[in-house]
């Protein structure tokens, strides 16, 4: 299977970075061919342009400065999310990928009936997050914010019925390194957990 693994955290090192390794090596190790789409350490600009925005209804005019990373995604039959949660909600690069990249024409299509997916190529979906706030403030308080745009708004793009996963750490400022090894074993037995290719 043909995983885009997109991580968005920019200091090597990290705890996120650390998931990333995890993720990529559990799946490498069942056969899958990962590709591994660094935001920060590609230099991803996040900031839709005012020509962007112009031509986002034009397609192919609207892909012309993203070509690449379209191709990546419409390559894939996987994708897998790796990032902080940070005030409720996911890093600005990478909701500046989601802005940048899944245009119309390339994530879905707009008619008088609706939007249509177009992203049916990627049948498996997982995100992968820590947060700094406890479960019952994310949960029952603000009612999953990125769970809910992730696992409701960007999956209904992809194939229908994708399979799809959520783990996440909370409370990762106050968690002991026995914790986050716990977290980390746990993530690795679900993407290993994937089966071959």
């Amino acid at each position: 299977m043909n995983v885009l693994l997109v991580h968005a955290h920019p200091v090597p090192g990290s705890f996120s970075h650390a998931l990333r390794t995890v993720v990529t090596d559990a799946l490498r190790g069942s056969g899958h061919a990962v590709d591994v789409l660094d935001l920060y350490g590609e230099g991803f600009a996040p900031a839709l342009t005012e020509a962007e925005r112009r031509a986002y209804h034009d397609v192919p005019a609207n892909i012309a400065t993203v070509q690449d990373h379209v191709a990546r995604l419409q390559r894939a039959e996987a994708l897998v999310l790796v990032f902080p949660t940070w005030w409720y909600g996911m890093p600005a690069i990478l909701k500046g990928w989601f802005d940048r990249v899944w245009a119309p024409g390339v994530a879905f299509d707009i008619s008088p009936q609706g939007i249509a997916p177009r992203l049916t190529n990627i049948t498996r979906f997982a995100v992968v997050t820590t947060t700094g706030s406890p479960w019952w403030l994310v949960a029952l308080y603000l009612g999953n914010p990125v769970k809910k745009v992730l696992m409701r708004g960007i999956r209904r793009l992809l194939a229908p019925g994708a399979d799809a996963h959520w783990h996440c750490l909370h409370h990762i400022d106050a968690s002991t390194p026995a914790q986050r090894m716990r977290f980390l074993a746990r993530v690795k037995a679900a993407f290993e957990g994937w089966g071959t290719a």
